[in-house]
């Protein structure tokens, strides 16, 4: 209730602002679902097809295949308008029409290319009514004999200030363009019926030469059946002629920033206009198939005699007319398969203009929706609006040039095709818009409009591609080429909106299908995959340890960043501060989840993400960590907690991975330099991966490197694996691993066996003093205590080292001395080490378990990887 009160009272405040009594805010001008849809609808359905191509149309395909052919382009139009009036009616639309309604429906990847195309179709189709307008003149100056250079370059001259004198009525705002519309429209009004009630009228003898005699059966019957004439007699060639004048549905949608109600307006108004103008064509079609000759010659002279009895062919000799002479070569200048000419001149104009200017106007309302979108790079310059409307002039201007371009070809029926096929993609991604939506069954699909059905919507969609390749293939192609290339671009980078799309309804519902299906699948070791849970903290502090993990997760396994917020942290869980570290995630291209939690130290945060983190089969299984290099000087409780953690995540049945580089991983100090790079982001050239296999884990420890050759950066790396053996068969140990490692399918460079590891350091080394100094403030000096004190102490602290214990692994601390001995030996050039973390010890104290750690990856310049894997086998070389 405390919502929908403070959403009341803020659209008061809004409407408050927009009508205040300083008046200084002016309303935009609104329309109604008849003036800012049906009309135009209607006005941008009754093009130059209807006055200039219909009745050739009717002449070729007859018309019963003519009615097939409106009631064909009807029915993709029919569809689409039932999909556009469903989307138009789940939630607000803005500006933008088509492209809007598709780019919140499937998302960006879909919605940017087609609002490019779409934009470009509709400049096409204002350049396609001028032309179509521009030849009606230029016959008119032929007919009048005041041609002004030839018949093509007169209908550039005539298209180019025509489309000069729209661009200057769009340029002067909405409200006088719909002024102009409505003019348009009466004129339309008269003309149809001055037409019809024409039909009725007697016809004369100048009516009769040219193949008009009024309704008769024989004509009719004649006209019934198709009569294919030419290259272009064909089906699909007609159909792909005529259907751009069935593709003004959109004409009201794509304004559906400048309507009162688009909720409404969009579904009753194109609807409505669907209706009149597919009746309209219908009895235009049927009434001149009725009433005209296929062929005429319009001269009187052709006129039969009374008892004429000389050669003559076709109906027209029992209408009393000889045009057999002119049918036979071919010239006869009327008739419907001529040039019939336009149904009425004032009709024709109007129809051609309303279309051309209701074309100028969509194309440039959609490209400003695009532009602001910020999808494409350099465009946003022609998304700025003017005046109250919000009028994008410069969309104008560059629609204008588009237009002008196609016009200069002066072909309106090689302009038709193109911009069929462009209109059928839109057509199609419309209907799959509704499919889609639909089918992904998301909560916020409730369209209020509920004549529409999925499947039909799927048909239509289909059926608009399937029509794209009858009609023309070459220009099919060329159009999926390019929705192709602009999708790739939009997929490759990730513009960062959110609409809510049912793509991502749909990546959900089968995301959790997925999940769901695998947990029933039992595991498999070829399936194995190391799943990894990073213990980064805030992902942005430790890039190094993040970079390093996303490099053998990244398209093979799962990635989880968990952020363990300690009480004494004053961080908090925050959408705002995981919406940004996300955003870091994407933006250095680790796909990987965060998870923030709270706990009370890094022990229980820790045990509690082993047990809750992921979903399913989709859960950890490795457990991923920083070294802790301050760990002799922070806090006992909280090396106890570190190395508590790691036994923890053994016995959890995890694998574990510590990863240790010498400059350290947290860049607290450096974080307001967003740039910075680490090593896992630079090529490793042909440097060594040294693997120290000293005891088998199940292979974890021989996968990971493995994994991190099948990346760029370390695709020239050689893997080396150094392992435990004797002097004596050390050749027949190198042997057979290698044959092993051969059958795992592994591809290793060379295997070490290790000969000396079982000999005590160098007492003198430096190496073994700093190992003795590390663990100094850890030791328990019994010796020089009484019973009872060093009890308690031992009591108070468990990560003290008694001199038994000191004496019971002194054996294991210095294998751990000698064996970094060896590794700083033979891998000091190396690009990361990985050595098997060793097994944690009963009654080892924490401190002296940190220090074999320490010992083990100290003195090395490059990274090393402290791993084992939880005893479970990862790798196989049977097929089973």
């Amino acid at each position: 209730m405390c919502l929908l009160f403070c959403d009341r009272m803020r659209f008061r405040m809004v409407n408050r602002e927009e009508n205040g009594a300083e008046g200084k805010t002016t309303e935009p001008v609104r329309f109604g679902w008849v003036t800012g849809v049906m009309i135009r609808c209607m006005l941008n359905i009754w093009g130059v097809i209807l006055f200039l191509r219909l009745s050739w149309i009717t002449s070729q395909a007859g018309i019963l295949l003519t009615w097939v052919i409106i009631l064909m382009s009807v029915l993709v139009t029919s569809i689409s308008s039932l999909s556009v009036s469903a989307i138009a009616t789940n939630g607000r639309v803005s500006s933008g029409g088509g492209y809007f309604m598709i780019s919140r429906t499937l998302g960006p990847e879909m919605g940017g290319p087609i609002g490019m195309v779409f934009s470009f179709a509709n400049a096409l189709g204002c350049a396609l009514n001028t032309v179509g307008f521009s030849e009606s003149v230029r016959d008119l100056l032929v007919e009048y004999n005041a041609v002004m250079v030839d018949e093509i370059n007169d209908v550039r001259i005539v298209g180019t200030i025509t489309v000069t004198v729209l661009l200057l009525i769009s340029l002067a705002g909405m409200e006088w363009e719909s002024k102009t519309q409505v003019l348009f429209f009466l004129v339309l009004m008269v003309t149809f019926a001055n037409y019809f009630v024409g039909t009725f009228i007697p016809a004369t003898p100048q009516k009769q030469s040219k193949g008009f005699f009024g309704y008769r059966v024989e004509i009719f019957v004649e006209n019934l059946l198709p009569d294919w004439r030419g290259s272009e007699g064909n089906f699909f060639q007609m159909f792909a002629i005529f259907f751009p004048s069935a593709i003004g549905i959109l004409a009201g949608a794509n304004i559906s920033g400048d309507l009162k109600d688009p909720q409404t307006a969009i579904p009753k108004g194109t609807i409505m206009a669907i209706f009149s103008t597919t009746m309209s064509y219908l009895l235009i079609s049927i009434t001149a198939g009725a009433c005209v000759l296929r062929d005429a010659s319009g001269n009187l002279n052709d006129s039969l005699p009374v008892n004429y009895s000389g050669p003559c062919e076709g109906l027209g000799c029992k209408l009393g007319w000889n045009f057999t002479k002119c049918e036979q070569s071919q010239s006869c200048s009327f008739g419907l398969s001529n040039s019939f000419g336009p149904l009425i001149t004032a009709g024709l104009f109007a129809a051609s203009l309303s279309s051309a200017l209701a074309f100028l106007v969509s194309a440039p309302k959609v490209f400003q929706c695009l532009c602001r979108d910020n999808i494409y790079p350099y465009i946003g310059f022609f998304g700025k609006g003017y005046g109250k409307n919000d009028e994008p002039l410069r969309a104008y201007i560059l629609t204008y040039f588009i237009a002008l371009a196609f016009i200069l070809i002066a072909q309106l029926n090689v302009i038709a095709p193109l911009i069929s096929n462009f209109f059928l993609c839109s057509y199609a991604l419309i209907n799959f818009s509704c499919f889609h939506a639909s089918i992904t069954n998301s909560p916020g699909w409730r369209p209020s409009f509920k004549y529409y059905s999925k499947w039909t919507a799927l048909f239509g969609s289909i059926i608009s591609v399937v029509l794209m390749f009858l009609l023309t293939w070459w220009a099919a192609l060329i159009t999926f080429g390019i929705i192709l290339f602009l999708f790739g671009y939009v997929t490759y980078k990730k513009p960062e909106v959110n609409w809510g799309s049912s793509v991502q309804a749909g990546t959900y519902n089968m995301a959790l299908s997925y999940s769901v299906s695998l947990s029933s699948v039992a595991d498999h070791v070829k399936n194995f995959r190391p799943q990894c849970l990073v213990l980064t903290g805030p992902p942005n502090l430790r890039p190094a340890l993040v970079d390093f993990v996303g490099s053998f997760t990244k398209n093979v396994s799962l990635m989880i960043c968990g952020d363990i917020l300690m009480d004494d942290d004053k961080s908090v869980i925050s959408q705002r501060n995981t919406d940004k570290l996300v955003k870091w995630l994407n933006r250095r291209k680790v796909r990987s989840f965060y998870t923030p939690f709270k706990g009370d130290s890094l022990r229980e945060g820790a045990s509690h993400l082993l047990q809750a983190a992921g979903l399913g089969k989709m859960k950890p299984n490795t457990l991923v960590m920083g070294f802790k290099t301050n760990w002799q000087e922070c806090s006992p409780s909280s090396v106890e907690n570190y190395v508590n953690t790691i036994y923890d995540t053994f016995d959890s049945n995890y694998g574990v991975c510590i990863l240790r580089m010498m400059d350290g991983l947290d860049i607290t100090e450096e974080l307001q330099c967003e740039g910075i790079r680490t090593v896992f982001q630079n090529k490793q050239g042909k440097k060594n991966i040294d693997v120290y296999w000293i005891s088998d884990d199940g292979g974890l420890t021989l996968l990971v490197p493995y994994l991190l050759t099948r990346r760029k950066r370390w695709r020239r790396s050689k893997v080396r694996v150094f392992v435990i053996g004797q002097q004596q068969t050390k050749e027949d140990e190198r042997t057979e691993m290698m044959v092993l490692l051969r059958r795992f399918r592994l591809d290793v460079h060379d295997v070490i066996v290790i000969t000396d590891s079982e000999r005590p350091p160098f007492s003198k080394n430096e190496h073994t003093r700093v190992f003795r100094d590390s663990i100094a403030g850890f030791r328990l000096r019994e010796g020089q205590q009484a019973e009872g004190p060093a009890h308690q102490e031992r009591t108070e602290g468990p990560w003290k080292i008694s001199d038994k214990q000191m004496d019971a692994f002194r054996l294991k601390s210095e294998r751990k001395v000698r064996l970094n001995e060896i590794i700083r030996r033979n891998s000091k050039h190396a690009a990361l080490v990985l050595v098997s973390v060793p097994v944690p010890q009963g009654g080892c104290p924490s401190s002296l378990y940190m220090a074999w750690l320490d010992a083990l990856s100290c003195g090395l310049h490059c990274p090393i990887l402290l791993i084992r894997g939880n005893q479970q086998n990862v790798l196989t070389f049977y097929c089973q």
